[in-house]
């Protein structure tokens, strides 16, 4: 199975005025066509710098190689990698006052058919019935497309109107960024519900999560865990398991011995 998304010893350094951190230091990893990923870890160990990098956000000095479908993916603008089918559902989605969910949605679709080469996309009446359709099977009520994005919304709703934007442009690569981060139960089940309607052999996903919770009702094909800007493990979804139950410390620790032996080598 050939891989959707490749990435080969990406480095990323954060310039801050007069001062430069290295958040990732050599991550490697591919995402088969169809498989759904995890990376896990503790705060500040750079998952979400690994999804902004591969969403395209600024600030960052960015070496290595990343191959999203064959393309350079760190060659496309932030918009560009969308339209060829990345899509990242944000850990604090953006309220867009006075922007209507149907109109937000709409635009969004008329925009990718553009980059495809399309004049226009599906008939208006046939969109929004298809979106509506598919905010039903999603549990999201009709008004909530009449709402400004994401203005006012609870954080379930806010995570729902994520999922209807990925049922909508049916990406090849979703990437969620802590989507679970606030969910009470009801709400990360029908989110993983959402998730679990939108897997095929074509699309792939990437996970980024501290916890297993939202893992146990969506099934990993693999486990990656990031320490200090390094993956340290991959591993079935029995990873999650021994995570959940022994907690990062041990790999922390393993960490710390190798860091003192490589000082004491080089002294």
């Amino acid at each position: 199975m050939s891989a959707l998304l490749s990435i080969e010893n990406l480095r990323v350094r954060l310039e801050d005025g007069e001062t430069s951190k290295e958040i990732l230091r050599g991550v490697s990893m591919e995402i088969p066509r169809g498989e759904v990923h995890a990376v896990m870890g503790p705060n500040g160990g750079g998952k979400s710098t690994l999804a902004s990098v591969l969403a395209g956000r600024e600030g960052f000095e960015v070496e290595g190689r990343v191959l999203f479908d064959g393309e350079d993916l760190l060659a496309l603008l932030p918009e560009e990698r969308a339209h060829k089918g990345l899509f990242l559902a944000f850990q604090y989605p953006v309220a867009l006052p006075g922007v209507q969910g149907m109109r937000f949605l709409s635009e969004a679709l008329d925009a990718q058919a553009r980059a495809r080469g399309e004049e226009a996309t599906e008939d208006r009446i046939a969109q929004v019935k298809r979106v509506r359709a598919l905010a039903r099977d999603l549990g999201i009520e009709e008004s909530m497309l009449k709402r400004s994005v994401n203005d006012g919304f609870s954080g379930g709703e806010k995570k729902r109107n994520e999922m209807l934007q990925l049922a909508a442009l049916q990406p090849k690569l979703a990437i969620l960024d802590e989507t679970d981060s606030g969910l009470d139960i009801d709400a990360m089940r029908s989110v993983a519900e959402g998730l679990t309607r939108m897997r095929d052999a074509t699309r792939s996903f990437l996970i980024i999560t501290h916890y297993q919770r939202l893992l146990e009702y969506i099934e990993p094909d693999r486990v990656h865990v990031l320490l200090d800007g390094r993956i340290v493990r991959s591993g079935d979804k029995r990873l999650c398991a021994e995570l959940e139950a022994e907690g990062y410390a041990p790999l922390l620790q393993q960490q710390a011995r190798e860091k003192s032996h490589a000082t004491l080598s080089a002294d």
